[in-house]
């Protein structure tokens, strides 16, 4: 039985760990690449009109940029970024936190529109991506306030690069990557010690996130979904839906559907759904945020990340709801 159960652990851990190392492994080679080939002062241009009223390096509009495309390798740019010593962990803070808004721009091709819309309706699917992206937006136009207003001269290295040698130093003149085949090269040297560094520990997180998923019931935590139904005014049929939205949004969503125009306004839904979302929270943080950030950051800063986060997301959704049932 214990054999048995190991087994199921390994089928869920491994391919987990296996498929995010792949995205770190592509972010770090792409930050290495991007610095050696001079790639940052073609993206800066995109990017700058976040980046430098933030009082972030060019460089850190590519990580951005990335994350439009794979979350997961954005984050591994910026974790070269502040290992190299190029950001300080308050201009790492206030770049995830402008993230935001591009990593949920890649969720609306590969979610939202081809599955969440279709089982909400055209009306209320709209609306709530609508909502959705009008969050995030508000958390990256914060984060760039939040770089305006606290990030000084000395939470940005612009000397630092990331291609500094493994010791700290940087590389002898002669040494330099000079050729396209040494840039490559110069690269992937750089990307496998941090693999090394990250992969055995988000292995061993995501392992003790699984055995603890399984031995104990986390549908508990949706208990808060009936207060917060009840402050804001919410049809009694609310809580039974944040709670399945909680845990799994494509079920949340066709739970609400046939409601919508019976026990729900649209506006009503969609506030439902994103109350859904903060009650969420609890259990995505510990089932996937934990050890994702983790794995990147360590436990130290990467307790920083999720407390930045999700007290962003928690004030902004607050905000939609109020907003949506106020109107």
């Amino acid at each position: 039985m214990l054999q048995s159960d190991l087994l199921v652990v390994l089928g869920d851990v491994l391919p987990r760990v296996a498929r995010i190392a792949a995205f770190i492994a592509v972010g770090v080679f792409l930050a290495n690449l991007a610095v050696g080939f001079g790639l940052v002062e073609h993206v800066a241009g995109l990017s700058r009109y976040l980046t430098r009223p933030a009082r972030l390096p060019d460089e850190v509009g590519t990580a951005i940029l990335t994350t439009a495309a794979s979350t997961t390798a954005g984050y591994g740019m910026l974790a070269e970024f502040r290992e190299s010593g190029r950001l300080s962990d308050r201009a790492t803070l206030v770049a995830v936190t402008i993230n935001t808004f591009f990593g949920f721009v890649q969720h609306i091709f590969t979610f939202y529109v081809p599955v969440l819309i279709p089982i909400l309706g055209f009306e209320v699917g709209v609306m709530y991506v609508g909502a959705r992206a009008l969050v995030a937006l508000g958390i990256t136009l914060a984060g760039v306030a939040a770089g305006a207003l606290l990030l000084r001269g000395d939470d940005v290295d612009r000397s630092a690069t990331v291609t500094t040698s493994t010791d700290g130093g940087a590389p002898p003149a002669d040494d330099a990557p000079e050729t396209r085949r040494e840039v490559v090269e110069h690269a992937w040297n750089r990307t496998l010690p941090k693999l090394r560094r990250i992969v055995p520990r988000l292995a061993v997180v995501y392992t003790l996130v699984v055995v603890l998923t399984r031995t104990y019931d986390l549908t508990a935590l949706t208990s808060v979904a009936d207060p917060l139904a009840t402050v804001v005014g919410l049809p009694g049929a609310a809580v039974p839906v944040i709670a399945v939205f909680a845990l799994d949004t494509t079920a949340g969503a066709a739970t609400i559907a046939p409601l919508v125009g019976v026990e729900f306004t649209p506006r009503q839904a969609v506030a439902t759904m994103l109350l859904g979302g903060i009650v969420s929270f609890a259990v995505s943080t510990f089932k996937r945020s934990i050890p994702f950030q983790y794995g990147i950051w360590g436990p130290a800063f990467g307790s920083k990340v999720i407390a930045v986060n999700t007290a962003f997301k928690v004030v902004f959704i607050g905000l939609a709801v109020t907003v949506l049932l106020a109107a």
